[in-house]
C-alpha cells in the first residue's frame, strides 16, 4: 500500500503532509523533514485508532526512510550574521590553530542547580581556566571563548561564533544533573548523534530546552521542538563529516577525567545537541560532573575541582591537537 492511499485511509489531511513529502524525498535536506516531523506530531486522526502513536512512528518510517538511508548529505549550511568570517591561519591542513570554549548557559539561563551553586557561573569558570591553560602550554593556537562574562547568548549564536572565526574545534562545557536520584554522579561526553537510551535523549532535552527563552526560536531552528523525541532523529545526520573527530577528542576528555581529575567516567555519549547542531568543525558537549550530586557539586564549585577539570580537557586538547598534526 502506498504512503497516500495508507494515510486516507486513516482520514487524515494529505495535502500539507503531500507537499512536505516531496520536499523531503527531492530535495533530501535534514530541514525539510524537521518541518515534516513537525506536521506528524500536529496529527490528530478522525477515525477511532488503537494507538495514535503507532500511527505517527509507522508514517515517520515512511516519509524519512529514504532521507535516513542516503549515504550523503548535505553539509549543514552556516548561520547567517552580518560579522565576516576571520581567515583560518595559514599552516597545514591539518594543524589545530583555533579552539572555541563555549561556558553553557548564562544570563536569564542558569541551566542546572545544586544546593548552593548555579551551572552558568561554574561553566564560566571552569571555561576561563581552560583557556588559560591552553595559552600558557600552547601559545600557536588562537583561544575564542563565546562568553567571558555572565550573559545570556542564543545557542545558534554560540555556533555561529566558531563558524565565523573558522576554529578547528568546538567545546561546550557543561554541568549535569539527575531528576531520579542524588547518587547518580560521574563525568560523560557528547557528540552529535542519535540517541541510543532514554538517559541520552533526557540530557539533550534538557539542555535544548533554552531555546525557549529565545525570540523567534521556532524560525531559527526550523520548527524544531524540544520536548519532541521525533525531532531528535533528523539532527542525528548532522555532524557526520565531523563524528570519527569529535569521538576521537571525546575519548580522550573521559580518559584524563579518569586518570589526572580521579572522576568516574560514564563514558562518550551522542545526543541531538542543538548547540552542536550547526558548527562545521569537530565539536563535543562535556558534562563535568552532577551538580545534583553533594560530592560532585563541592569538588566542581571548588578552585581545585575547576582546575582539576579544566586540566584534563587541556591534556585530552594536547594530545588530540598532536594525532592530528602527527607532530612528535
Amino acid at each position: 500500500m502506498s504512503f497516500f492511499r495508507f494515510y486516507q485511509k486513516l482520514h487524515l489531511p494529505t495535502g500539507e503532509c503531500r507537499r512536505n513529502v516531496h520536499k523531503v524525498i527531492n530535495e533530501q535536506t535534514p530541514d525539510t523533514a524537521l518541518k515534516a516531523i513537525s506536521l506528524l506530531n500536529s496529527i490528530k486522526p478522525t477515525v477511532p485508532l488503537a494507538s495514535n502513536r503507532f500511527v505517527r512512528i509507522v508514517l515517520l518510517s515512511v516519509i524519512l526512510g529514504p532521507l535516513l538511508a542516503l549515504t550523503t548529505l548535505p553539509s549543514p549550511t552556516r548561520w547567517q550574521d552580518t560579522v565576516p568570517q576571520q581567515p583560518r591561519p595559514a599552516g597545514r591542513a591539518n594543524q589545530i590553530r583555533t579552539v572555541v570554549l563555549d561556558a553553557g548557559h548564562g544570563g536569564k539561563d542558569p541551566g542546572t542547580h545544586g544546593r548552593q551553586v548555579q551551572e552558568k557561573k561554574i561553566n564560566l569558570k571552569i571555561a576561563l581556566a581552560l583557556g588559560t591553560k591552553i595559552k600558557e602550554e600552547m601559545p600557536d593556537v588562537r583561544v575564542i571563548f563565546t562568553r567571558t562574562t555572565d550573559r545570556f547568548i542564543e545557542l545558534a549564536e554560540r555556533s555561529a561564533i566558531a563558524n565565523r572565526n573558522r576554529a578547528d574545534l568546538f567545546i561546550s562545557i557543561h554541568c549535569n544533573a539527575s531528576p531520579v536520584s542524588k547518587a547518580v554522579h560521574g563525568t560523560e561526553t557528547y557528540t552529535m548523534g542519535l540517541h541510543k537510551t532514554e538517559g541520552n535523549l533526557d540530557v539533550a532535552k534538557r539542555e535544548n530546552a533554552v531555546i525557549l527563552k529565545e525570540a523567534n526560536y521556532q524560525e531559527t531552528y526550523k520548527g524544531f521542538n524540544p520536548n519532541s523525541p521525533l525531532a531528535y532523529i533528523m539532527l542525528a545526520n548532522y555532524q557526520h563529516a565531523f563524528m570519527g573527530s569529535s569521538i576521537s577528542f571525546a575519548e580522550k576528555i573521559e580518559r584524563n577525567f579518569r586518570r589526572m581529575a580521579e572522576r568516574r567516567s560514564n563514558g562518550v555519549k551522542q545526543a541531538g545537541f542543538l548547540v552542536l547542531w550547526r558548527t562545521t568543525m569537530p565539536s563535543v558537549l562535556v558534562e563535568t560532573g552532577y551538580l545534583t550530586n553533594v560530592d560532585e557539586e563541592d569538588f566542581l564549585a571548588s578552585e581545585d575541582g575547576q582546575d582539576r577539570i579544566a586540566a584534563s580537557i587541556c591534556k585530552a586538547f594536547e594530545q588530540y591537537k598532536h594525532d592530528m598534526e602527527g607532530t612528535n
